[in-house]
Parts: C-alpha cells; structure tokens; sequence
C-alpha cells in the first residue's frame, strides 16, 4: 500500500490509522500548492480531485476521502478493534464521529485555507468552530477518547483536525478536556510516529 500525504493536513488521519494497525505501507508526500508528489508525479494523474488523502492499494486500486480510507483500513485490520464490527450498534458511534468531525469542524477550517476569504467570514468560522469544541470539551468530559475508553478511527480523525486550531488564533487551552484529550491521544506510539515521520516532532 501506498499513502499520498501532505504534512499535517487531514491525511495524518490514515497515517495514524496505519500505524496504529501495524500495517505495511509506503509514503509518498505531495506539494499541495504545485500537486506533485516528491517522486515528480502530477498527482492530478493520481486524485482528480487534487486534495489528500489517497490510498494506493498492492492491486492498483485508489480509495480517497479520509473517512472511507480509515474504515477500510481498520475493516481489514479487525485485530487492532480501530472499529467495531458491522451489525454492531457502537460501530454506527464511530461514524456519527466520523461524519460530525468531517462536516462541522474539519470544513470549517476551509476559509482560513484560502488567503482570498474576508477577515469578516473567518470571523464567522471561528466563532462556530469555538461554538463546536464548548460542545465537544462536555462530551469528552470523564472519557479517555471519543467512544469512552478504547481508540477509535474517529480518535485519530479529531485528533488530526484539533491540531490546526492554534493556526487559527485559538487556544486550545479555553477548554480543558480537549487539551487533555490532545494530550492523551499525542503520547501514543503510532501517532508520535507518524508525527516523526511527518517532520512534525522531534
């Protein structure tokens, strides 16, 4: 397998996810401004739609989208329990996560991306986004990770997502069971190394 990312942008997501399932997989970063990867590919070639994540798998195929790839990814890893087993109702927690992380917090980050949108809209953006982690520091409340105690796919999607709120002018420190959560879920192994590998830690 093969796993197209840009370092620190929402494909730290999978990356994590791969880690954490002890999978065999390579890396190919890509310039998200020029889309090309480091080999000198036009990654247009590779993801019509430009952005990554993209998951090469051994047989050719190429999954994009975050959410579908970590899915995957855990579904055939069952050993690593990243995702509760189809038919079982916690699974469908794990993608009310997925969904909630994608729709109301990974998009709002969208106007700060982009050097055309006006102060007045990012003003806008970050008031729902300090809207949407009140809400989430009293769900974290008393658990160790999304779905209480045991590390999801979803754990490692917000986690992904959490780390751009300091780029925004927030700190993450206002609320105090996601700095916790933050903190908890950056000390694990996989994710310290999928930092390292990123250049994103020491």
């Amino acid at each position: 397998m093969k796993l197209y990312f840009a370092p620190g942008a929402c494909s730290l997501s999978p990356h994590i996810v791969l880690r954490e399932t002890g999978a065999n997989f390579d890396l190919e970063q890509v310039n998200n401004k020029e889309k090309k990867t480091k080999s000198g590919q036009d990654y247009w070639s590779i993801n019509p739609k430009g952005q990554v994540p993209t998951l090469e798998l051994d047989n050719g195929q190429r999954l994009t989208e975050g959410p579908a790839i970590v899915q995957w990814i855990a579904d055939q890893n069952p050993d690593a329990a990243l995702i509760p087993p189809p038919g079982k109702f916690e699974r469908y927690r794990v993608l009310e996560w997925l969904n909630f992380i994608t729709s109301e917090l990974h998009k709002t980050f969208g106007p700060f991306f982009k050097p055309t949108t006006p102060d007045a809209y990012k003003q806008i953006s970050r008031e729902t986004l300090e809207k949407r982690l009140d809400w989430l520091d009293k769900e974290l409340a008393g658990k160790q990770f999304l779905t209480d105690n045991h590390f999801t796919v979803a754990d490692a999607y917000l986690f992904t997502v959490l780390r751009w709120v300091p780029n925004v002018g927030i700190d993450v420190a206002k609320w105090p069971n996601v700095k916790a959560y933050m903190d908890r879920v950056g000390a694990r192994k996989a994710v310290q190394e999928a930092l390292k590998a990123e250049g994103l830690a020491q």
